[in-house]
């Protein structure tokens, strides 16, 4: 279990080993169920991209085929994260945490929310680890307008896949040897991705300190 949880992790892994139904399984995971926080979403669809046009053998679709199928998976993991929040609600403040659920993942959210607002939240939330996880779960808690709630899910899925696999598959195009240095790649997109949540984080600490 262990090392199959390790691959997960690995996105050249999932794409090798699993193709796109892998691929999409992942991205649904992690964008609406409350394990799905530590899937590797950014990268894997950067690396979609990036395989898309320099192996395409691996895919075996082609440009539009992929992002369509990508955008659909984002989309209904939100469906699923949000209803899982709706019936769930209050009860998640009070579930204690354990090895798949931290409690302050849900308080970091939360924060962004209030600070962006529901709507704007749920298209940012898209380019942020972990928040992007919970971020659908949380506004189904409180619950927030399906109407408005599938609006905002659609264009944050457009802009998330759509931006990270056009950089990809564009990136071949400019520099054909990329696939030799996408772990810099990789390093570089986690670091970038992550910043805003650590600085919300420390920020959060230094409030508490204060």
């Amino acid at each position: 279990m262990w090392e199959f949880l390790k691959q997960l992790t690995n996105p050249e892994s999932i794409i090798h080993y699993g193709g796109l139904w892998l691929l999409l399984l992942v991205i649904f995971a992690e964008t609406g169920l409350l394990i799905g926080f530590f899937l590797p979403g950014d990268n894997l669809i950067l690396l979609a991209g990036i395989l898309c046009k320099a192996k395409p053998e691996l895919l075996n679709v082609d440009f539009f085929a992929l992002a369509s199928s990508m955008i659909l998976a984002a989309v209904f993991g939100n469906i699923a994260g949000y209803w899982f929040g709706r019936f769930t609600g209050e009860r998640l403040y009070n579930k204690k945490d354990n090895l798949l659920f931290k409690k302050k993942h849900l308080e970091v959210t939360r924060n962004y929310y209030i600070k962006f607002g529901g709507n704007r939240m749920l298209v940012i939330a898209r380019f942020l680890p972990v928040i992007r996880t919970f971020a659908p779960i949380l506004a189904g808690a409180i619950k927030i307008d399906f109407a408005k709630f599938m609006l905002f899910n659609i264009i944050g899925a457009l802009a998330w896949i759509l931006s990270l696999t056009s950089i990809g598959y564009f990136l071949v195009q400019i520099f054909p040897k990329i696939t030799e240095y996408v772990g810099y790649v990789f390093i570089a997109l986690i670091i970038l991705t992550a910043l805003p949540v650590l600085r919300l984080l420390f920020k959060k600490k230094e409030n508490k300190s204060a």
